[in-house]
Parts: C-alpha cells; sequence; structure tokens
C-alpha cells in the first residue's frame, strides 16, 4: 500500500492539460483582440452611441459630444495599448 501512495495520479495528468488549454486559449484570444484592433481601430463613441451628437438632460437642446468631437468614433483600448509599444519602441530605437 505505501508504494501506491508516492506514485503519480492521473489527476495531475488532467490539471497540467487544463492549464495548457487555458494558457493556449488566452494566447488565442489575446492575439485575436490584437488583430482586430490592428484592423479596426476605432469604436462607437461610448458617450454618444456612435451618434456623434449629445442632447441636454431636458432633451431640447443639442451639440457636438465632447469625447468624440462629433465623429461618432473613439479609440479603442487595445489600439491605444499598440501606439502606446509603437511609441515606446520608436523612443527606444533613436
Amino acid at each position: 500500500m505505501p508504494a501506491t501512495l508516492a506514485t503519480a495520479t492521473a489527476a495531475a495528468d488532467h490539471t497540467n492539460g487544463l492549464i495548457g488549454l487555458i494558457f493556449i486559449t488566452s494566447v488565442l484570444l489575446t492575439l485575436g483582440y490584437g488583430i482586430g484592433c490592428w484592423l479596426w481601430p476605432f469604436a462607437a463613441c461610448t458617450r454618444c452611441k456612435g451618434n456623434g451628437k449629445r442632447r441636454s438632460p431636458f432633451g431640447r437642446a443639442f451639440g457636438d459630444c465632447r469625447r468624440c468631437n462629433g465623429s461618432g468614433k473613439s479609440l479603442r483600448i487595445g489600439r491605444r495599448i499598440i501606439n502606446n509599444l509603437r511609441d515606446l519602441h520608436d523612443k527606444g530605437t533613436r
């Protein structure tokens, strides 16, 4: 009986496979999001919902959205990260 206690169990093998699967999935999702941010850098503005206009609290007056300056688009978070990494690389290679 003591010899079976010192051997590896099958549960450890499943845990390592699950951790590897989670790692590969997270890498693929991150790469997919990065490619999406590279191809489509803009998203709809969250404040005006892509409309480009803002309304007063009473709904009568309107003007350009202050966040997107009336364009209805804002830069995605992933694209901001890509731009910052590119700027950091450019500053490091000067």
